[in-house]
């Protein structure tokens, strides 16, 4: 590697949103979605995507497009949530789409999305039951690479 694209790839990691701590700063996220696809038979791919779009890591199968299905996820993500707050004045937690295929669910999980693929013969209430979670896991996982490493804070109880 020569010394130009090892500062561009320092360079890189000092602006990302997320510190980077080792080779794949995602590799825990992405473990929680293989977890999920070997739980919940016929879940055919999952993905973590941002609100805005950006692909976070996904465990799809090879014919989808990754950034391609984060960047719809994130469109559809912003209609659900202007509906639910338009029809009810209130937040949005997911939205399912049932198609001839299968079914897409996508999960909040923070301040990105949780994204799952299923075939139609899925059992939808385990596909929730096993998704719901992790969707919160990951958002746990999100919001911890982002912040960084923190130091403890010691409080004084007089």
């Amino acid at each position: 590697m020569t010394a130009r694209k090892k500062l561009l790839g320092d360079w890189m990691g000092r602006l990302t949103k997320v510190a980077m701590s080792g080779p794949e700063p995602y590799a825990v996220v992405l473990a929680e979605l293989q977890g999920l696809r070997e739980r919940v038979p016929r879940l055919t791919g999952a993905l973590v995507a941002s609100g805005d779009g950006l692909l976070i890591t996904h465990d799809l199968p090879g014919h989808i497009e990754p950034d391609g299905m984060a960047a719809l996820t994130a469109s559809h993500l912003a209609l659900s949530y202007r509906l639910a707050s338009t029809a009810h004045g209130g937040g949005f937690d997911e939205v399912v789409v049932h198609g001839s295929g299968g079914y897409v669910v996508i999960y909040t999980a923070g301040w990105a999305s949780l994204t799952v693929l299923a075939e139609s013969e899925v059992n939808v209430g385990r596909l929730h039951l096993e998704s719901r979670p992790v969707a919160r896991a990951i958002a746990d996982h999100l919001t911890v690479l982002s912040n960084g490493p923190r130091h403890k804070q010691s409080t004084k109880v007089e």
